[in-house]
């Protein structure tokens, strides 16, 4: 694997040496300082330049960053160019283990890359146009505090789909119910864990996508239990990990209205865990095919 100072001189020297590339500049995990670092950070770099044309037109420059396991270009279908096309994306995986998502940006709409991202720094700049961007910080990802509304629909979106996965496993229908489970009312259940932690750090962490950041910021006994939500493909081990997350959101739910000073309708949980708990207990039939 190539090391960094040999994949950023790489980038740089590719910049430096097409005269289409005005500009360089990088975003991501790599320039964010609470970021734990590994080998596996992706390199996030944008080259602003004067025209697009040259480098969608013949894909294959983009082989100087070495040999390739894939690649995604997510704007190949605004092909051919149009007036209104101002950037483009290539997201590589090298064979080396290093990726690359580059992404083209026009010059001429560098402030609309410039301010989506605290994240960024200007890595190259050969027409001294680009702003002296404030130190980077990962502030626009930290935990937000809730409003009443957030907090209200997040109980209600995972006590209403909870309701499916019953349904879904009483008719044996495993696929259906785990997709319930892990589409929308996990994600709840992820929500309000964030929302306790933020509480805990003056809602100034960031949790990474996907909650990647969040064990850190658990105790070890809530962690436990909320990997314990994870259930293999069995009908029995799926309610006892809806057991756990419906008992594990209820308690923070609770916790988080006292804290925040937000109601908390417990007559909808209690309902719910009640009828969840009858569905567990009725006769499992085979369920009918309807032609």
């Amino acid at each position: 694997m190539r090391s960094e100072q040999q994949m950023m001189g790489l980038i740089i020297e590719t910049a430096e040496r097409n005269p289409h590339i005005r500009a360089v500049a990088m975003n991501g995990s790599r320039v964010n300082p609470a970021a734990p670092k590994d080998i596996f950070q992706d390199y996030d770099i944008v080259y602003l330049v004067d025209t697009l044309e040259p480098f969608v037109s013949d894909h294959r420059w983009v082989e100087r960053f070495g040999e390739q396991i894939m690649m995604q270009m997510p704007d190949q279908s605004e092909l051919p160019l149009h007036e209104d096309m101002v950037k483009y994306m290539y997201l590589m995986q090298l064979a080396d283990g290093n990726r690359i998502d580059l992404r083209l940006q026009r010059i001429d709409r560098w402030r609309e890359y410039v301010d989506e991202d605290r994240l960024t720094v200007v890595l190259l700049d050969k027409d001294g146009i680009l702003p002296q961007l404030a130190v980077p910080d990962d502030r626009e990802y930290w935990v937000k505090r809730p409003t009443a509304e957030d907090f209200a629909g997040c109980c209600n979106e995972f006590w209403w789909v909870s309701t499916y996965i019953a349904k879904g496993l009483w008719r044996q229908e495993l696929l259906y119910a785990l997709d319930q489970l892990n589409r929308y009312v996990r994600p709840m259940l992820e929500q309000m864990l964030c929302w306790q932690a933020g509480s805990e750090h003056q809602f100034q962490i960031n949790t990474g996508k996907s909650g990647k950041y969040l064990p850190h910021y658990l105790e070890q006994s809530t962690l436990v239990r909320l990997l314990a939500t994870y259930p293999q493909a069995d009908s029995e081990a799926i309610w006892q990990s809806v057991f756990v997350m419906m008992e594990l959101f209820d308690e923070r739910a609770r916790l988080m209205a006292e804290r925040l000073g937000y109601m908390y309708d417990d007559g909808e949980a209690q309902r719910v865990r009640a009828h969840m708990l009858h569905v567990y207990r009725l006769p499992v039939d085979t369920p009918q095919i309807y032609e």
